[in-house]
């Protein structure tokens, strides 16, 4: 298993989002990047979700339903020195579970960010 850290600062969201590598599911967007400190052993996540989804109660129950399907993937099969960003899309609130979960798989295997 690897360490997953929070990516907190805008910063570090815009730098991610810069290296326009990205893959869209129906429950979710996940970009990903090599980090700067790729040398490490841990992986940085971030989550976000904008007024699109809806209001603010919508919103933060897309980040907590991401945050969860992201703690059951994102600690046994990340990628080492990588960078993820997480963004919830309106269908984040209404697809069921394992599909986020399966959402998730699907977008880092394509990415190249997924070890088994």
């Amino acid at each position: 298993m690897i360490k997953v850290e929070r990516l907190k600062r805008r910063a570090d969201f815009l730098a991610v989002a810069g290296q326009r590598r990205k893959y869209v599911a129906p429950g979710l967007i996940l970009q990903a990047c090599r980090s700067n400190a790729a040398e490490r052993n841990s992986a940085r996540l971030g989550f976000t979700a904008s007024r699109k989804v809806g209001i603010s109660v919508k919103r933060n129950l897309a980040r907590r339903r991401l945050k969860a399907a992201a703690q059951q993937v994102l600690e046994r099969h990340a990628a080492p020195g990588h960078d993820y960003v997480v963004i919830a899309r309106g269908e984040t609130l209404t697809r069921k579970f394992p599909d986020l979960l399966l959402d998730l798989e699907t977008a880092m295997r394509r990415l190249g960010a997924w070890e088994e």
